[in-house]
C-alpha cells in the first residue's frame, strides 16, 4: 500500500511514536526539594508574621502598589509538600537545592536576625525580599555566607544600620539593590549606611556587577576617590542609581563615559557637583536622571551625541542660558525634564522632532515668546508642563488635539485670549492647570463635561460669564477663584460627589446659596468661597444632619454672612470634623457667642464680626492652634491664661475688643509666638516677664489699654522683635537699657507715645537700632515692595496703628522698610541725642509734647529717608539747622511751640512748608512767616495755596503706606495738584 496511502492521522501517530524519547520512571520525575533547605525555609517562614497594613503608612505606598501585587506568598508553604512547589521558591533541577527565593511584596513583618535559617541556604543565587517590613533590623553580617548570590534585592524593606563589610564577599553579584530602606525607629527616620572601606571592598570584589541601586542609602562618607573605583566596572556596569544618597563634592566625570552604561541616576544629591562631558561623549546611555544636583553654566552641546537617550531629567540643576540646538535632535526621547533652572529664550519649533515624547517638563524657567504650534507631531504626549515661565500669546490650537494627553500645566505665564471651545479630542485629560495667566472670554462647556477631568485650576485669570452646568462627576479639585465670573452659583456643583477641593473665592457670582447644600459633597476636604460680595450665603439652618467628615479647610471670610453660628456648625466642629485644621469666618456680620475650636485646629480666625460674650475656658483644649485671630469684635471678660502656654501658637490677635484683667503670665519656654496683638482693650496690671520666653516674637502691640508699669527693658533680649507699641497706657519712669549686647537689633517701629515716661531719651537704644539703618540697601533687600509676613498657613498680615501729625492711621500691611519712632506725649527731658542721625532708614520721628531742650542736632540732616518730623511742643532753642534742607522726602514738618530763633532755612522741601510748621516760636523769622529777618533775601513763593495746605502731608504719607510707597507718592501728587482726590484714596486704599 505504501506510506502515502496511510490516513493522515495514522501517519502523524507513527511519527510521534518514532520521535518520542523513552524515559524510565526514575528519570521522568524532578528531584524533590532538599530536606535541609525545606526545613530552613519553613523555620524562616515561622520567624515572620504577615502584616497586611504595612504599606498603609508609607509615603511610597503608591510605588509599592505600582510594582507589587501584594499577597502573603508564604501562606502556600506547607511542611507536607515539596518546597520546590512553594510560591516564590525556585530549585535546581538536578540537585533539588533552593537557588531562588522571591518573597517580594509578601507582607512579611519581623527581624532578619543573624540566627535566621535563611543564611543556611548557601546555594541561593537569587534573593528578593523587597517591599516587606524587616522592622529596622540591621543587615546581618551573615549575608556574606550566601556567596553564590548573583542577584540580591532588599529594597523597600525597612532595614536600618550599617551595611556589613561581609557584603563584599558576594563576588558573583550581577545585581544589587538596597534602595529605599528608610524606616522609623526610636531615634526617628533611619537609613542604611555604607562606609568607605565597605564600599571600596564591594566595588573591587564584584567585578561582574551590572546593576547597582543604592537609592536613599546614606553615602555621605563616600568621597570622590572611592566613587572613582566604579571605573573598574567599565566592562560590566550597565545601570547605576544613587539617588538621594547625601553624596557631595565632585562626581567623577569619567563614570558618565563608561562604555556599557545605559542607566545613570544621581538625582536629589543637592551638594553633589556633576560636570557633563563637553566632547567625545558618545555612549549607549538610555536613561540619565541628574535632577537636583549642582551644575553651573549652560547645558553642553555634547548632550546631542547621546543618540540612544530615551529619558533625560536635568531639573533643578542651576543650568542657565539657551537650550542647545543639538538636544532637539535626540529623536528617541520619551521623557524630557528641564524644570526649575534659569534657561531662557524661546521654545523652538524643533521641538516637533521629538515625536516619541510622552513627558515634557520645561516649567519654572525663563522661557519667553509664544508656545510653538507643533503639537500635531507629538501625538504620544501624555504630560506637558510649561508653567512658571514668561510665555505669552494665545494657546496653540494643536495642543487640544493630543489624544493621549492626561496632564496639561501652563500656569503662571502671560498667556492670553480664550480657551478653544469646540474640543473633543482630549478624551483622557485628567489634570488641567491654566491658572495665573491673562486668559479671557467664557469658560468653554467642555471644561464642565469632560468625563476624565479630575483636577481643574483656572483661577487668577480674566474669565467672564457664567459657570457652565457640570455633566461629569469625576471632578475632585475645582478652582475658579479670582475671575470676573457672573451669574448665579451653579447648583450642579453640589452633584460633584467626588469633589474634595472647591475654590471659588473672589468671583462676581451673585444670587443666594444655602450653605447646608455643601453637605451633599460627601468627600469635601477644602472649601473656599471667600470674598464674594455679591453672593448671599445663608448660614442659618439647623437641619443639617451630615456634613463631610473629611472637611479640613473652610474659608468663608469677606462675605456678608450674618446671624448666629448655627448649632449644626458648632456640633460638627467639635465632634465630626476630625481632620479640620483651618477655619476663617472673618469679615462677616456674625454675632452671638464664639464657636469652640477643637483640638487639632491650627488656624481659627473670626475677626471683624459682631461676636459678644467671653472666650470660653474650652478654648484651652485647642492647644494645637498656631493662629488665633479674634480681633475687632465685642468680646469681653478675661483672656484665658492657657493661651500663653500654647507652644504651637504663633499668632495671638485679640485687638479691638473689650477684654479686661491682666495679660496671661505663663508664656512658656520654647513657644512659637511671632505676633501678639492685645491693643485697644481694657487690660491692666503689668507686662508679664514671661514674654521674654517669646524668642521668635516679631510684633508686640499692647497700645491703648490701662497697663501700668515701668518700661520692660528685659524685652531688649528679643532679637527678632520688629514692632513694639506701648502707646496710650500708663507706663512711667525712665527708659533705660539693661546693657544687653545687642538690644532690639531688628526693631523698626518703636511707639511709646501717650504715656508718662520721664528722664532722658533712650540714647543707648538709638545706638543699637540696627533695623532702622540702611534698610533700603539693595544688596540686602530685593527690589520692589515687600511686607512683613508670619510663617503660618494663613493669609494673615501684620498690621499696626501709627500716629502721623496727630492722626491715627492703621497700616493694614507693614512694609519691611517702614521705620518710625514715636515718643510723643510723655515727660522726656534733656537734649535730642546726636546718634538719632545714624538711623538712616527712619521714615518718621515724633518727639512732640515733651520737655526736650537744647538745640536741634545737625545730625538729623543725615536722615535722608525721613518723611515726617514732629518736634513740636518742647523747649528747643537755637536755630533750625540748614542740614535739614537735605531731607528731600520730608513732607510733614512741625517745629511749632518751641523757643527756636533766627532765619528759617530755605530751599528744597523747606519751600513747601507753611506757617503751622513754625508757629509759636516768637524768635523765628523769614519765609513762610510774615515776620521779616531784616536782612534776609527775597523769599521764594509758596508752592501751595493756603486752602490746599491741610491736604498735603500725613494723608498722602498714610495712603502711601496703606497702598504701597510708590503708589502713595502718586496719590500724594494728586493731593497737591487737585486738592480733591479723596474719592480716589477711598476707592483704592479704603481710606476714610
Amino acid at each position: 500500500m505504501g506510506w502515502f496511502a496511510l490516513p493522515s492521522f495514522v501517519l502523524t501517530l507513527l511519527l510521534l511514536i518514532i520521535h518520542t524519547p523513552s524515559y524510565t520512571s526514575s528519570s521522568s520525575v524532578l528531584p524533590l526539594c532538599n530536606h535541609d533547605d525545606s526545613s530552613n525555609l519553613f523555620q524562616f517562614k515561622n520567624s515572620f508574621a504577615v502584616n497586611t497594613s504595612f504599606f498603609e503608612h508609607l509615603w511610597w505606598r503608591w510605588q509599592a502598589e505600582f510594582y507589587c501585587s501584594s499577597y502573603p506568598k508564604t501562606a502556600s508553604w506547607n511542611n507536607n509538600t515539596d518546597c520546590c512547589e512553594w510560591d516564590g521558591v525556585t530549585c535546581d533541577t538536578t540537585s533539588g537545592h533552593v537557588i531562588g527565593l522571591d518573597l517580594s511584596c509578601s507582607m512579611l513583618k519581623g527581624e532578619l536576625n543573624s540566627n535566621s535559617t535563611l543564611f543556611h541556604l548557601t546555594h541561593l543565587q537569587q534573593l528578593n525580599l523587597a517591599y516587606n517590613d524587616l522592622s529596622a533590623s540591621p543587615l546581618s553580617s551573615r549575608i556574606g555566607d550566601l556567596a553564590a548570590l548573583t542577584h540580591l534585592n532588599l529594597s523597600n524593606s525597612a532595614l536600618g544600620g550599617d551595611i556589613p563589610f561581609t557584603i563584599s564577599h558576594l563576588s558573583k553579584l550581577f545585581s544589587l539593590d538596597l534602595s529605599r530602606t528608610e524606616t522609623l525607629d526610636e531615634m526617628g527616620y533611619s537609613k542604611l549606611r555604607i562606609d568607605p572601606s565597605t564600599w571600596n571592598k564591594l566595588i573591587l570584589n564584584t567585578t561582574n556587577l551590572k546593576e547597582l541601586v543604592l537609592d536613599e542609602v546614606n553615602m555621605s562618607s563616600i568621597g570622590e576617590s572611592s566613587l572613582s573605583l566604579l571605573m573598574n566596572l567599565s566592562s560590566s556596569l550597565v545601570s547605576l542609581s544613587l539617588r538621594d544618597t547625601k553624596l557631595h563634592g565632585n562626581f567623577p566625570i569619567g563614570i558618565l563615559g563608561l562604555p556599557n552604561l545605559q542607566e545613570l541616576t544621581l538625582s536629589d544629591n543637592q551638594d553633589l557637583k556633576v560636570e557633563l562631558p563637553k566632547s567625545n561623549w558618545s555612549t549607549p546611555l538610555r536613561i540619565l536622571y541628574l535632577t537636583d544636583t549642582v551644575f553651573s553654566g549652560e547645558i553642553p552641546d555634547s548632550i546631542g551625541h547621546l543618540k540612544s537617550l530615551n529619558q533625560l531629567s536635568l531639573g533643578s540643576c542651576q543650568f542657565d542660558g539657551l537650550v542647545p540646538l543639538s538636544l532637539w535632535n535626540l529623536t528617541q526621547l520619551t521623557v524630557l525634564g528641564l524644570a526649575e533652572n534659569t534657561l531662557h529664550g524661546e521654545i523652538p519649533s524643533l521641538l516637533s522632532n521629538l515625536k516619541h515624547l510622552t513627558v515634557l517638563d520645561l516649567s519654572a524657567n525663563n522661557f519667553n515668546g509664544h508656545i510653538p504650534d507643533v503639537f500635531h507631531n507629538l501625538t504620544k504626549l501624555e504630560s506637558l508642563s510649561l508653567d512658571s515661565n514668561s510665555l505669552g500669546g494665545q494657546l496653540p490650537p494643536s495642543l487640544f488635539y493630543l489624544t493621549q494627553l492626561s496632564e496639561l500645566s501652563l500656569s503662571a505665564n502671560n498667556l492670553e485670549g480664550p480657551i478653544p471651545s469646540n474640543i473633543t479630542e482630549l478624551s483622557i485629560l485628567k489634570f488641567l492647570y491654566l491658572d495665573h495667566n491673562l486668559l479671557n472670554g467664557t469658560i468653554p462647556d467642555w471644561c464642565f463635561s469632560l468625563s476624565s477631568l479630575t483636577y481643574m485650576d483656572l483661577s487668577n485669570n480674566k474669565f467672564v460669564g457664567p459657570i457652565g452646568k457640570f455633566s461629569t462627576y469625576s471632578m475632585e479639585t475645582l478652582s475658579l477663584s479670582d475671575n470676573k465670573l457672573q451669574g448665579s452659583f451653579p447648583n450642579s456643583i453640589f452633584e460633584l460627589e467626588n469633589l474634595t477641593e472647591l475654590y471659588l473665592s473672589s468671583t462676581e457670582l451673585s444670587g443666594h446659596v444655602d450653605f447646608h447644600q455643601f453637605s451633599k459633597l460627601k468627600s469635601l476636604e477644602t472649601l473656599d468661597i471667600s470674598y464674594n460680595n455679591f453672593l448671599s450665603i445663608n448660614f442659618d439652618n439647623n437641619n443639617v444632619d451630615y456634613f463631610s467628615p473629611s472637611l479640613a479647610y473652610v474659608d468663608l471670610s469677606h462675605n456678608k454672612i450674618d446671624g448666629v453660628i448655627p448649632k449644626w456648625f458648632s456640633r460638627n466642629l467639635l465632634h465630626k470634623w476630625k481632620n479640620i485644621y483651618y477655619i476663617d469666618l472673618s469679615f462677616n456680620r456674625l454675632q452671638g457667642e464664639l464657636p469652640i475650636p477643637p483640638n487639632g485646629l491650627q488656624i481659627f480666625s473670626v475677626s471683624n464680626n459682631n461676636f459678644t460674650g467671653t472666650v470660653s475656658s474650652a478654648f484651652c483644649n485647642a492647644s494645637s492652634l498656631s493662629a488665633l485671630i479674634l480681633s475687632h469684635n465685642h468680646l469681653s471678660g478675661l483672656i484665658p491664661q492657657c493661651l500663653g502656654a500654647f507652644l504651637s501658637l504663633s499668632i495671638l490677635d485679640l485687638q479691638v475688643n473689650n477684654f479686661h484683667g491682666s495679660i496671661p503670665t505663663n508664656f512658656s519656654q520654647g513657644n512659637q509666638f511671632q505676633t501678639i496683638k492685645l491693643n485697644h482693650n481694657q487690660l491692666e496690671g503689668s507686662i508679664p516677664k514671661s514674654l521674654a520666653n517669646c524668642t521668635s516674637l516679631e510684633v508686640l502691640d499692647l497700645a491703648e489699654n490701662n497697663i501700668e508699669d515701668v518700661f520692660p527693658s528685659w524685652l531688649e533680649t528679643l532679637q527678632e522683635l520688629k514692632v513694639l507699641s506701648l502707646r496710650a497706657n500708663k507706663f512711667h519712669g525712665t527708659i533705660t537699657s539693661l546693657s544687653a549686647e545687642h538690644p532690639f537689633p531688628k526693631l523698626r517701629i518703636f511707639d511709646v507715645s501717650n504715656n508718662k515716661f520721664s528722664g532722658p531719651l533712650p540714647t543707648s537704644f538709638f545706638q543699637n537700632f540696627q533695623g532702622m539703618k540702611d534698610l533700603n540697601d539693595s544688596t540686602h533687600h530685593p527690589p520692589g515692595l515687600s511686607y512683613m509676613t508670619v510663617s503660618s498657613r494663613t493669609t494673615y498680615n501684620d498690621s499696626v496703628v501709627v500716629i502721623i501729625k496727630g492722626h491715627s492711621m492703621e497700616l493694614v500691611r507693614i512694609l519691611t522698610t517702614f521705620t518710625t519712632i514715636d515718643l510723643s506725649n510723655n515727660m522726656f527731658e534733656g537734649g535730642i541725642p546726636h546718634v538719632i542721625g545714624e538711623l538712616s532708614s527712619l521714615k518718621g520721628l515724633n518727639l512732640s509734647y515733651n520737655k526736650i531742650s537744647g538745640m536741634i542736632p545737625e545730625t538729623l540732616g543725615n536722615l535722608t529717608s525721613l518723611e515726617w518730623l514732629d518736634l513740636s511742643c518742647n523747649q528747643l532753642k537755637g536755630e533750625i539747622p540748614m542740614a535739614l534742607t537735605n531731607l528731600n522726602f520730608l513732607s510733614v514738618l512741625n517745629l511749632s511751640k518751641n523757643q527756636l530763633e533766627g532765619m528759617i532755612p530755605t530751599g528744597e522741601q523747606f519751600n513747601t512748608f507753611q506757617n503751622d510748621s513754625y508757629k509759636d516760636n516768637p524768635m523765628l523769622c523769614g519765609f513762610p512767616l510774615s515776620k521779616s529777618c531784616g536782612n534776609d533775601e527775597e523769599q521764594p513763593p509758596s508752592v501751595f495755596a493756603e486752602a490746599k495746605e491741610s491736604l498735603f502731608g500725613w494723608k498722602s504719607v498714610a495712603v502711601g503706606y496703606g497702598c504701597g510707597v510708590v503708589f502713595g507718592m502718586f496719590l500724594g501728587r494728586l493731593f497737591i495738584k487737585t486738592a480733591k482726590p479723596l474719592w480716589l484714596a477711598r476707592l483704592l486704599c479704603g481710606y476714610n
